[in-house]
């Protein structure tokens, strides 16, 4: 529970949608709990107790808004815990709760011990981790249930229950109405679709335009496509037990609802917490744009228009492919590093069915890769890549393949950077690159990269780095206003 009542009253009151996710307020006059945003009648200030999860409201007797529904607000920024190490818990704990996964295996992930995690985790947030995920599960079911016609069955084990009778109970339980009562209070009024459409939510302003912009001209063409507004790419992903499913996402904007939506194919059903999670780290949902604006603001001292709010760091949805993007992408054109990818797709790809136009592979594994051995150089220079980038690339995927580097979420950003510059042929700006886009470092800052150069002219690496210290820990959301200031130039010509 959070003490500061009349400042979060006051937010509650002007549905002021910067701080969506940072809180929810549970009501005693209804029992229900809401976001900051709920156009429901204004409750009295006294009525109202302040969480800082959805958990938390829901272990203390409270039932989920069917209105502004608690499930879509965005997840919490990394620095907006009192340590990292509780926010990342958090994420991961969303990411795999439908894999079974145990705490003592995120806790080894986090390297800490799972009683060390239970009692910082129960500390800040005033439930314990089983608890956390107890609620990811039920309100993942809960956006199924009204936003798409799945199967009660397969709702439940999509969302981490091992049994219907496990999951029936908890649900009324929690929320005091079946699955079932829920389905159908959902479905009055609205018009039903073939497609599994869910619906992902941010704190606003978001830049889309930007974002799609950036994807777009990084896309490579089998894997990704720009249409109309909408990213979509192939997916495939590792469910529970060990087996590889494939499928499609796409991904489109509803700023009226402070939302993305995002279809899925129903093949990813087995592995949709990880899609979600990761539709999540590509367009940096979990963003708090006003503190990064607050920091950054400066930026426009220097030159007006430098800094614009609402600008997200693009995160990834497969960090080999990233990663791999990446090291073709050293002292080349961005046009010119997306042809190679696309012929190292075509030729090493696995083709897929997606049923779009231009889905046409998935990205080769790390696997496929090292399956080449030694001749990697001679492969990859039939398609016009350089033997040292063939090589960097094989120990790349060597590293992937062994665990010896940390690409996820949880990783320590500085200390898995350090590894990567152990590879040959990966340096400063490649590893911090990597970093920023694979494990969302909100700090990387490429002093050294043409487009930045290029953004603030005539001055050194040096007098751009000491400049840059004072948009610390933002300094990756630096990194894109200053690159998206020469996008801009590009098209005013």
């Amino acid at each position: 529970m959070i003490e500061n009542v009349n400042a979060l009253y006051a937010a509650f009151k002007a549905k002021d949608a910067r701080f969506d996710g940072r809180f929810f307020v549970g009501i005693s006059s209804t029992g229900i709990y809401c976001r900051p945003v709920c156009r429901a009648k204004q409750p009295k200030a006294e009525n109202c107790t302040f969480y800082r999860t959805a958990a938390e409201a829901e272990q203390a007797g409270y039932r989920p808004c069917l209105l502004c529904r608690p499930e879509l607000a965005p997840g919490a920024s990394v620095t907006d815990a009192t340590a990292d190490l509780i926010c990342r818990a958090a994420r991961m704990l969303e990411e795999n709760c439908g894999n079974g996964l145990s705490l003592e295996e995120i806790a080894g992930r986090l390297g800490c011990s799972s009683r060390h995690l239970r009692r910082v985790f129960t500390a800040e947030y005033n439930v314990s981790p089983v608890q956390y995920l107890q609620t990811c599960r039920l309100l993942l079911a809960k956006n199924l249930l009204t936003d798409t016609d799945l199967p009660i069955l397969e709702v439940a084990m999509a969302a981490g229950f091992q049994s219907l009778r496990r999951f029936n109970d908890l649900f009324r339980k929690r929320y005091r109405l079946s699955p079932t009562a829920l389905r159908k209070h959902a479905a009055e009024g609205k018009k039903r679709n073939d497609n599994m459409i869910l619906a992902l939510g941010y704190r606003p302003p978001y830049r889309w335009e930007e974002m799609l912009a950036f994807l777009a001209e990084r896309a490579i063409a089998g894997i990704e496509t720009v249409k109309n507004g909408e990213y979509a790419r192939t997916v495939h992903l590792a469910g529970a037990d060990g087996k590889r499913v494939r499928g499609w996402v796409k991904i489109g904007h509803k700023p009226e609802k402070n939302a993305l939506s995002v279809a899925i194919s129903e093949s990813l059903l087995p592995v949709l917490p990880q899609v979600l999670a990761r539709v999540r780290h590509l367009f940096d949902l979990h963003c708090s744009p006003d503190a990064v604006y607050d920091i950054l603001q400066g930026m426009n001292d220097i030159r007006p228009g430098l800094c614009r709010p609402g600008i997200r760091v693009p995160g990834c949805f497969d960090a080999f492919e990233t990663a791999v993007r990446a090291v073709l992408g050293q002292q080349i054109t961005v046009k010119a590093a997306g042809t190679l990818a696309a012929r190292i797709v075509e030729r090493y790809g696995t083709p897929v069915q997606a049923g779009f136009k231009g889905l046409t592979h998935i990205f080769p594994l790390p696997e496929d890769l090292l399956a080449l051995g030694g001749d990697i150089a001679k492969h990859f220079g039939a398609l016009g890549v350089t033997s040292a980038r063939a090589n960097t690339i094989y120990m790349l995927a060597h590293a992937f393949a062994q665990g010896k580097i940390d690409f996820g979420l949880c990783a320590d950003p500085k200390k898995e950077m350090r590894k990567l510059m152990m590879i040959r042929g990966i340096g400063g700006w490649t590893a911090q690159y990597i970093a920023m886009r694979t494990m969302g470092w909100p700090d990387a800052f490429l002093e050294t990269d043409s487009g930045v150069k290029k953004a603030l002219p005539g001055r050194t690496a040096k007098e751009l780095r000491v400049m840059a210290q004072a948009w610390r820990p933002w300094r990756s959301y630096a990194t894109m206003n200053l690159w998206n200031t020469l996008q801009e130039e590009r098209d005013v010509l």
